[in-house]
């Protein structure tokens, strides 16, 4: 009994940091736990709607030689259906909620998706192959499919508020989550295939590219805070304004914000 909870433990608990980082790093206006909760369990249902995707894949493809590949299986079978199946649930979900209402908003949303996603994923494969996968995963996996969100989530809050450029957004955070779980899962089964010698070498490849995905991923992160400032700063200023033409002494919820926020930790 200690052991299956140790497993539910490690499988988890990446799942939870992440969301705690990106809830903190939500600085001007936190969302409500229920439209959270609403995207994350969106997640978790998002693993249907891909099971459904890789099976229509499959069933076309047949017993044709492209499903031998390690192509097939890191882009048709997991890419390119998984990222297709939150954006789906984005949409479905969050796209006209109230409460997706600053630049910010689209990373947080797309990333409890992902990890939604990602936490019932994990809790399979680490009840099936044990403790040591579950570390892996936790180090690799899991931070993948928040990496990917953020991708997805930036593009999808750029075309939330520039409308005019919609379609570029949307077509461009949807082609990109997918290149990018694609290339990860591609490079990591590909060096586990090919073993010691250019299996090191294509691996050092896979840490490189981690590295450079993290590394847009922080870089898309410090962006959407600083558009979110910046809409909270004119807003706040719209506030002030309709207060001076109307005569009315009121607080408004922009102008308690605290604007040195996006410098903290």
């Amino acid at each position: 009994m200690l052991y299956y909870l140790l497993l539910f433990g490690i499988a988890i608990l990446p799942v939870i940091i992440l969301m705690v980082y990106i809830y903190h790093q939500d600085k001007y206006q936190k969302e409500p736990i229920k439209t959270l909760a609403k995207a994350f369990i969106g997640g978790m249902l998002a693993i249907a709607l891909d099971i459904l995707i890789v099976t229509g894949i499959q069933y076309l493809a047949g017993d044709s030689a492209i499903t031998k590949t390690v192509f097939f299986s890191a882009f048709l079978e997991a890419g390119i259906p998984e990222e297709f199946s939150k954006f789906l649930i984005f949409m479905l979900f969050i796209w006209r909620d109230k409460n997706f209402d600053e630049y910010f908003d689209g990373i947080v949303y797309a990333t409890f998706i992902g990890l939604g996603f990602a936490c019932v994923e994990n809790i399979e494969y680490v009840f099936m192959f044990g403790f040591g996968t579950g570390v892996v995963r936790a180090l690799l996996s899991v931070p993948g499919h928040f990496l990917f969100g953020v991708v997805m989530g930036y593009f999808l809050s750029m075309a939330k508020f520039h409308p005019e450029k919609r379609g570029t957004y949307l077509i461009s955070g949807l082609l990109l989550a997918m290149i990018a779980h694609g290339l990860f899962d591609w490079l990591l089964m590909v060096s586990s295939a090919l073993g010691a010698g250019l299996g090191s070498i294509l691996y050092f490849v896979f840490l490189w590219g981690d590295f450079k995905l993290w590394k847009l991923g922080l870089k898309y992160i410090n962006k959407q805070q600083a558009n979110s400032r910046r809409q909270a700063q004119e807003a706040a200023l719209q506030d002030v304004e309709k207060q001076i033409h109307s005569g009315l002494n009121y607080d408004s919820e922009y102008r308690k914000i605290d604007w040195n926020a996006g410098d903290k930790w």
